[in-house]
This record gives structure tokens, C-alpha cells and sequence, in this order.
């Protein structure tokens, strides 16, 4: 997506968020409305929409007819989670048949398909889905945990960035993000670009191709570490500090920069990222970095 999309995406995430009335994170929603004056009109023009939806939602007759009724569910407040389902389409000028659903930074949601199969979202993500097709799924950015319900005959299948995904009875996680795509197993199998590499990456293994490159890096991972960000947990090994930034500004919320250091410098460590949401600063002694703020953002560095 252009970053008129991506603009469009964020602020329809936050009105979902922000019309739960369990909704309480004021603060990152107001540093997000204040980053950018395109940020604000985007929310008022999503505004406008929801209001929009909500009547007619209000209006609209239940159906009684043999069309097919997509039974994906959003967590959230029902009527923002309603009106999500209504805006989608509408918003993104996708494929036709297709539904885009976004998160804001800083937040999880959920999505439950018809087979079973769940998909949990990160914060920052977006994941096209095909109306009518629980087995096929595009993730467009972010990172996305699938458990999915394995059916020899009809495969699930990730589509993300230029490679192609099939589970083979599968608990897995993906992260696409500007270092490439990096894909965990927890448990089963994903068999990763079937008709190109063609390399099967089993329960407690991980796949990293980085950006730009069509070279495979495999390697082992604890399988509970696979969808650990959901537990509000992130573990970085041998990271380079723009990854450890672009993962903590998707899962905190708070904008996150990498200052460039010494070439191949990294950082390891495993923290849980509610504290690091109170207090950035707890960053310098769980990875050894120096935290300073800078605007409305967190600038990470080496030491």
C-alpha cells in the first residue's frame, strides 16, 4: 500500500480501538493524532465513515436468504468489531472479495476462521484475507501467529511478500517486516516457497530471508518462543538494533528508532514489553543500549 493506505489503515484501526468502551490508551493515541497533520484527517474522515456504518448497521434487515454469511469475528468491542468488519472492504481498494483488517501499533487482535484456524495479529500488521476462502491468507506487513486446523487435501496457505507458505498441520509465526520474512514453528511443519527452495522448516526451527536476498538461513528455536509477543514477551538474539526498534514499536505502541553503530553490532536478551511500555529506560540494562527520548519517539543506540 501507498502511505495514504497505510495512513487510512492506522486511523481505522484506532477508531475500532478507540470506540471500545474499554478503551483507555489515550496517551499513545494522542502521540499518534500529533505525529503527523495527515494522521488527524484520517481519523476524521474514518470518523465520518463509522457513523456512516452505524446507521445503516442500525437500518440494515437481517438476512434470511441462502447468501453466504462470513462467520470471521474481530475481539473488541462488538459494535466497533461490526463496524471493522463493515469498513474494510470499503476503506482499501484491494482485490475485489478480499477483506484487509489492520492493527495500530501496540496492539493484539484476533481472528477465528470457520475451520477452526486462528489467526493472532501484532501490532502494526496487516493481513488481506480472501471473503469465502478460510485457507488461503495474505500478510501484507507485521507479524501474524497461525494455529491452523491441517486438511491434507486442502492446505492453508500464507502468502507474504514475494514468498509462498503451506502448513503441514501447523502452529507457526511469521514476521515480514524491512529485514525480510522470519518464520518460526512451534509445532507440525510449513513447507517455505514448495514451488522455488522448496524447504520444509519443522516444530522448534526458524527461517530467516533477509531482504533483497533469495538466500535460506535456518536455524533452532525454543517452540516456546514462537508467539511469545502474545504473552508480551520478545527475545532477540544476535538482533540488529533496527529490528529490536521496528519490533518494540509494534509492540508497545511508542515509536522506536535505531541509531546506525558499528557494523554487525547486535543486541540479546529476552524482556517482557509492559515495563518496557512504562519506562523505555529499562531498555539499557536489558540489552545493554543507551535509551534517550527524542520528540515524541525513543531513540535505541549501542553503548
Amino acid at each position: 500500500m501507498h502511505d495514504e493506505d497505510h495512513i487510512r489503515a492506522e486511523a481505522l484501526a484506532w477508531a475500532v480501538r478507540t470506540g471500545d468502551p474499554a478503551f483507555a490508551d489515550w496517551e499513545t493515541f494522542t502521540l499518534w493524532l500529533e505525529a503527523d497533520p495527515a494522521h488527524a484527517l484520517a481519523y476524521d474522515r474514518v470518523s465520518v465513515a463509522v457513523a456512516d456504518a452505524a446507521n445503516a448497521l442500525a437500518a440494515a434487515p437481517v438476512a434470511n436468504d441462502d447468501r453466504p454469511v462470513p462467520k470471521r469475528w474481530w475481539t473488541g468491542g462488538a459494535v466497533a468489531a461490526a463496524l471493522a468488519g463493515v469498513l474494510m472492504v470499503s476503506l482499501w481498494n484491494g482485490p475485489q472479495g478480499s477483506t484487509i483488517v489492520a492493527t495500530a501499533p501496540g496492539e493484539t487482535e484476533l481472528i477465528a476462521l470457520d475451520d477452526g484456524s486462528t489467526i493472532t495479529l501484532a501490532g502494526g500488521t496487516r493481513i488481506e484475507l480472501t471473503d469465502g476462502n478460510d485457507r488461503e491468507a495474505r500478510l501484507l506487513e507485521g507479524q501474524a501467529l497461525f494455529t491452523v486446523v491441517h486438511d491434507d487435501s486442502d492446505p492453508f496457505v500464507l502468502l507474504a511478500g514475494e514468498d509462498r507458505l503451506v502448513d503441514v498441520g501447523t502452529i507457526f509465526d511469521v514476521k515480514l517486516g524491512r529485514a525480510g520474512i522470519v518464520l518460526g514453528v512451534s509445532e507440525g511443519a510449513v513447507v517455505f516457497n514448495p514451488d522455488g527452495q522448496n524447504e520444509q522448516v519443522d516444530a522448534g526451527e526458524f527461517l530467516l530471508r533477509r531482504a533483497g536476498s533469495d538466500e535460506l538461513e535456518l536455524g533452532l528455536i525454543d517452540p516456546a518462543q514462537v508467539g511469545e509477543w502474545t504473552d508480551g514477551r520478545l527475545t532477540f538474539d544476535m538482533a540488529n538494533l533496527d529490528v529490536v526498534a521496528e519490533d518494540l514499536t509494534r509492540a508497545t505502541g511508542l515509536a522506536f528508532t535505531a541509531v546506525e553503530g558499528r557494523q554487525g553490532h547486535t543486541v540479546s536478551g529476552s524482556l517482557l514489553t509492559a515495563p518496557v511500555k512504562d519506562n523505555p529506560r529499562v531498555l539499557e540494562a536489558l540489552l545493554d543500549v543507551r535509551v534517550r527520548r527524542v520528540g515524541e519517539g525513543w531513540e535505541i543506540a549501542e553503548r
